[in-house]
């Protein structure tokens, strides 16, 4: 018979505090898990339910949610990480040591519960207000910018046709076919306060109005939104648009000249804050698998 060590008695054996505990704590304290729970509680299973096997409750299945975004975890390692691991059980809620079945069924009908009645815009904008409370998210200025998230072209489906969500465009002398992620970011805090989802032949520039808030002071985007200060009527917001100088009218004026220094100077410095936007789409196609999707 193999002899039980401390660790699967579940004796701690240590008080070092490890880098994952740290951010399970903070975490527990910034997102507002409450409200993030109540528009999703209406539309979830009785915790009474007699027939089978009884559901989690919703903030344990929330934080389980929530646990495998921030790690990129498929539902299989996800169930296999909650059995192996007691911080895990500890940070959602559980009992440790507890033999609560986590099969990856669950897992999945909960993320097709937000999708169902379209709750995880709601609980975005929910942590999002509770960060701006804690002064976490300030609001100042906002950075603008879409990436393409491609997709099979191949109709060998059960309806035998593309995805109509999806569309082809031509980025320079290549085309593409998928989606397009468009994000708002707070340009102050880097953290994400606007995502729209587009197919991928619609212009960047026409996506601007759902990706701000409009208290912000400035906003920063990339050549793709030239001509925004022409919109500032339809969308209605009091801002400085910073968008590249026209690279044409650059060069003419060229390095040599004060005001080409200085304009040069002022693009290194606008670059250097629409440059935060790329970690989000980071995070998105490569920690939560988006590079590329399947219909």
């Amino acid at each position: 018979m193999e002899q039980l060590s401390l660790g699967t008695t579940g004796i701690k054996q240590s008080t070092k505090r490890m880098h994952k505990r740290e951010i399970h704590d903070e975490m527990k304290l910034v997102v507002p898990w409450g409200d993030s729970v109540a528009p999703i509680a209406p539309h979830a299973p009785a915790t009474s339910a007699k027939v089978g096997h009884p559901p989690l409750a919703v903030e344990t299945m929330l934080r389980i949610h929530f646990l495998q975004q921030w790690l990129g975890l498929s539902d299989p390692a996800m169930e296999e990480s909650l059995h192996e691991m007691l911080l895990f059980q500890q940070f959602v809620g559980l009992e440790v040591g507890s033999n609560s079945l986590f099969i990856e069924s669950v897992i999945l009908r909960f993320l097709h519960l937000q999708e169902a009645y379209q709750r995880s815009p709601q609980i975005l904008t929910t942590l999002n207000s509770s960060l701006s409370a804690k002064g976490l998210m300030l609001k100042s200025g906002t950075a603008v910018d879409s990436a393409l998230i491609a997709a099979y072209i191949s109709s060998k489906n059960s309806n035998g046709e593309r995805n109509p969500e999806m569309h082809q465009t031509k980025k320079g002398n290549q085309c593409h076919f998928g989606k397009k992620a468009d994000i708002g970011l707070d340009a102050d805090s880097d953290l994400v306060h606007k995502v729209v989802g587009t197919a991928a032949s619609v212009t960047v520039v026409t996506q601007t109005n759902a990706l701000v808030h409009g208290e912000e002071a400035n906003v920063f985007a990339d050549a793709g939104y030239q001509g925004l200060a022409k919109r500032e009527k339809s969308l209605r917001i009091d801002t400085d648009w910073d968008v590249p100088f026209l690279p044409g009218k650059l060069k003419t004026l060229g390095k040599a000249t004060l005001m080409g220094c200085m304009l040069n100077e002022v693009e290194y410095v606008k670059a250097s804050l629409r440059d935060t936007v790329q970690h989000p789409f980071r995070v998105l196609k490569h920690r939560f698998g988006l590079v590329k999707v399947r219909y």
